[in-house]
């Protein structure tokens, strides 16, 4: 068989349309899977096929693209995994330790002093509210603050002792205070009754002997103790003068020092120790019971809490304590939530799921992106497949021109 060259356009031409073809209409399918991005009309009648299928279902697709990751990829146990690895000790010690220490950044720059201000109502609340009620419940236990007393008894009370400038000044104060000369001038008025000074002259002149018993039924106490109470009464300044020399002269200073240094629990018996040690206790459990709270309540209202709420946040602000102790935080409180997480994970992840409602978010994301943003988000996940597409369609054209020259070449 002799080739007519000059027919040669009849058997080359098929391959190459058809490649043209093939590669160009799957070109332009895929085009309209995007295009037009919205109805064209003419004449009042809408155009086939436009907008593109993509556009023109994008809200189905939404659904299905939602579906399709919330069933497969998306799903509780994937989720429960992703919290997981999200949630592993390293990274919620890390979490935790960021918190706390921007919190210590935030009361430092609180200008306003918000956290003080929290902080003084809560302490002004604990004592002068809580406190006093729970102390008069726990008051009428019989063991309430049984080993503390004890204790501050046993440590502080039994082996207090004065020194030797406690016991001055305390005398000092005794003889200043309690008892000055004008006070012992008035004892004496007040003893000297006429019934107390006829009892000391009788009892002196019954019980009396010898010369004492010739003084007595001579002169006896009468008249010389209803003179010195006459004369307490009439001579103020003066026995006030004769008390105080006979003070100086007596070194009652120097006695009442020697017997208040010399003072202690520990020279009593043991029986006598302990039931001062009981009576102490239940007077203090009596007194928190009856008017603990009245106290506590008095003296939360005299204290400045603001002040007080201030200073212990600026030191909280500054402590190296805190600062150093952060990171112990931080890591018991990520255990504590790793033990709770690995209880509770499960259901946490099935409540989080519809309040996050993420379906509902791929949906709304999906419908809300523009056809041309869609577009460009999709061919840049499959580029190279939809070029591939589009070469296998110019590939088989030109195979397919290629069997309808073959079977030219065959007929003739």
């Amino acid at each position: 068989m002799t080739l007519d060259w000059s027919h040669l356009w009849l058997y080359v031409s098929p391959p190459i349309v058809g490649g043209i073809i093939g590669y160009f209409t799957n070109d332009i399918a895929i085009k309209m899977l995007f295009r037009p991005y919205h109805a064209i009309s003419i004449s009042g009648r809408k155009v086939p096929f436009t907008p593109g299928l993509i556009p023109r279902n994008q809200e189905r697709l939404a659904k299905n693209i939602s579906d399709t990751i919330m069933g497969s990829l998306l799903t509780p146990q994937e989720l429960q995994k992703l919290a997981r690895r999200l949630l592993q000790t390293e990274r919620m010690q890390g979490a935790i330790l960021w918190i706390l220490r921007l919190a210590i950044d935030q009361l430092k720059s609180d200008k306003e002093q918000k956290t003080a201000k929290i902080l003084s109502g809560i302490l002004r609340d604990l004592l002068g509210e809580s406190l006093p009620r729970l102390l008069k419940v726990l008051a009428r236990r019989e063991d309430f603050l049984e080993a503390q007393v004890n204790q501050i008894f046993d440590q502080i009370l039994l082996d207090f002792q004065l020194t030797e400038e406690q016991a001055i000044r305390l005398a000092d104060w005794l003889l200043q205070v309690v008892i000055p000369p004008d006070v012992l001038r008035l004892a004496v008025i007040d003893f000297l009754t006429d019934r107390t000074i006829q009892t000391i002259d009788e009892s002196f002149r019954e019980k009396t002997s010898g010369t004492y018993w010739v003084v007595a039924n001579l002169f006896g106490l009468r008249n010389t103790l209803t003179r010195l109470r006459t004369y307490c009464l009439d001579e103020k300044d003066a026995t006030n003068a004769r008390l105080q020399e006979l003070i100086q002269e007596l070194l009652v200073r120097d006695r009442l020092k020697q017997f208040l240094q010399g003072l202690s629990l520990q020279s009593l018996p043991i029986g006598t120790v302990r039931q001062l040690r009981k009576t102490t206790r239940e007077s203090v459990r009596h007194y928190l019971q009856t008017r603990g709270s009245e106290f506590l309540q008095g003296l939360s209202g005299s204290v400045d809490w603001e002040n007080i709420a201030m200073l212990l946040v600026k030191r909280l602000g500054s402590s190296p304590v805190v600062s150093a102790s952060l990171e112990v935080v931080s890591k018991e409180l990520a255990l504590v939530l790793e033990r709770y997480l690995e209880e509770d994970l499960e259901v946490i992840v099935t409540q989080v799921i519809p309040i996050l409602a993420i379906d509902q978010v791929i949906i709304d994301r999906v419908k809300s992106t523009s056809p041309a943003d869609l577009e460009a988000a999709i061919e840049g996940i499959v580029k190279n497949e939809l070029q591939a597409i589009v070469s296998l369609g110019g590939i088989l054209g030109f195979i397919v021109g290629l069997m309808q020259t073959t079977f030219l070449l065959f007929g003739q």
